[in-house]
């Protein structure tokens, strides 16, 4: 079994009683967990799985596909200030997204985990921004290596993976 830090990008519902979890990790990437009976009322996983949660994670890891058990989640940081505002959602939700578009799974990515980590909790903290979007994108660029100095940000990414996550017009606009 293994335990690392990580983040909650992504739930879907596997069945009547389990989940499928994305999480962000800095020592594994990207990696997807089942959480067996999660869904049940007295799940021991209750009130620990939520977007854009910081837990502790314990995991087994599967022999035949990129699906793992997810055995242990701990909660360290539920980013209550987060959820205050649909804005600071929606900015938060368009971090994932992008780093969705860039990570592969099972694959390390520290420098990245730390980047959404201090996105997230930013968010908790502050209003969102056009400042902040435009932040969080130029230091994505700069640590993929990316970055250029005649393109802006959205669009050397756009280029790079040749697309951009849609929500992001909308957001520039409210912002």
């Amino acid at each position: 079994m293994e335990t690392t830090p990580a983040l909650l990008l992504r739930k879907t519902k596997l069945s009547d009683t389990s989940l499928i979890l994305t999480w962000l990790t800095a020592a594994h990437g990207k990696l997807k967990t089942v959480a067996k009976g999660a869904r049940q009322p007295k799940s021991r996983f209750a009130g620990r799985l939520d977007l854009f949660f910081e837990c502790e994670i314990s995991i087994a890891r599967s022999r035949k596909s990129e699906l793992h058990t997810l055995r242990e989640a701990e909660l360290t940081e539920p980013h209550e200030g987060l959820r205050s505002d649909y804005q600071r959602v929606a900015l938060a939700a368009y971090f994932v997204e992008l780093l969705e578009l860039v990570t592969e799974s099972d694959h390390a990515v520290p420098d990245l985990f730390d980047l959404l980590r201090r996105a997230i909790r930013h968010l908790n903290d502050h209003a969102a921004s056009l400042r902040a979007l435009e932040h969080f994108e130029r230091e994505l660029v700069r640590l993929l290596g990316i970055e250029h100095p005649e393109l802006s940000p959205a669009v050397a990414i756009g280029r790079a993976y040749h697309k951009l996550p849609a929500a992001r017009r909308d957001l520039v606009a409210r912002l």
